[in-house]
């Protein structure tokens, strides 16, 4: 019985038609890659990716094409696009992991993972240009293309640009990655971190940075855009209100003063406060409290 079982499975067997092995793709090298694509050949040999070519550590040299799109052997004889990577076709996790073979431990990717380009599906080639000439730095060195870049996606906030008062980003003389780190930070909204995971507004107002003695809390607990609208705003000092009261009165309408002493209130709209809101001389608060990011002397912030 056993014989008469063996020998039914090898007629079986022998019946059926053997399946072709799979062809496994080699590399070719970027000579080869040229004969078809020497347009973008050309434009590649400016761009910082065509260092790649001369990688002997990676094993990459001859054969920077092949380092992204992979084995192209097999691409090479039927000319079908089925049969090569394409980071642009792929889904952008996988776009990501292909990049981050070789840029996963450079600084500027900090936070690549928890990042919101990352969590939109937003692929690395979204923003970088790999085969084009143009942005030595892979993305447009230049600040007015790189807001232009940013603004492709973002255009309510670069209309929040074209109010009276901003940061000077139209002007090309910053860019949005001067504060956001496109690649992820450990502040909301992709804020640059500066001096031990500061907010990176103190890399330019570093005069503001403290520690002081009498601290403002929205200072330290909120930050600067409790008080600031830095993409534009109609007040001068970029406030979230067009007046300076108003910015105030969000958190301090009608509080007692700062000293024990005081058994009445001291500011607010209601009489009989001190600070009556309804006389011209103090409608500016920032007239008599000039240290409202922080004082050394004064619980007051007076000076």
């Amino acid at each position: 019985m056993f014989l008469l079982c063996a020998l039914t499975a090898a007629v079986l067997a022998a019946a059926q038609p053997q399946q072709p092995a799979v062809q496994k793709a080699t590399r070719v090298g970027s000579s080869t890659c040229q004969a078809c694509h020497d347009d973008i050949h050309t434009a590649f040999q400016k761009n910082a990716h065509a260092a790649v070519d001369k990688d002997k550590r990676r094993g990459w040299e001859g054969n920077a094409c092949e380092s992204c799109h992979g084995p192209g052997s097999i691409h090479a004889e039927s000319g079908d696009k089925k049969d090569i990577l394409n980071p642009a076709r792929q889904a952008p996790a996988q776009a990501d992991k292909m990049c981050l073979s070789c840029h996963l431990n450079q600084p500027t990717h900090a936070g690549r993972i928890q990042g919101g380009h990352a969590r939109s599906q937003v692929s690395c080639v979204s923003c970088h240009p790999v085969h084009k000439a143009e942005g030595s730095q892979l993305l447009l060195s230049k600040a007015a293309d790189i807001n232009r870049q940013c603004a492709s996606c973002h255009p309510q906030v670069w209309a929040q640009f074209q109010r009276p008062y901003k940061h000077r980003l139209p002007e090309g003389a910053m860019s949005c990655v001067d504060c956001h780190n496109p690649h992820g930070s450990f502040l909301p909204k992709s804020v640059r971190t500066v001096a031990a995971n500061e907010p990176g507004c103190l890399n330019c107002h570093g005069n503001l940075r403290g520690p002081f003695t009498y601290e403002h809390s929205p200072v330290r607990l909120e930050g600067c855009t409790a008080c600031h609208q830095p993409h534009g705003s109609a007040n001068p000092r970029m406030l979230t209100r067009h007046e300076v009261r108003f910015v105030c009165l969000e958190c301090h309408f009608n509080r007692p003063a700062a000293t024990p002493e005081a058994a009445a209130p001291t500011l607010g709209g209601v009489p009989p406060a001190l600070h009556d809101l309804r006389n011209p001389r103090y409608n500016n608060c920032t007239i008599c409290h000039v240290k409202i990011h922080g004082s050394n002397v004064d619980r007051a912030l007076m000076r």
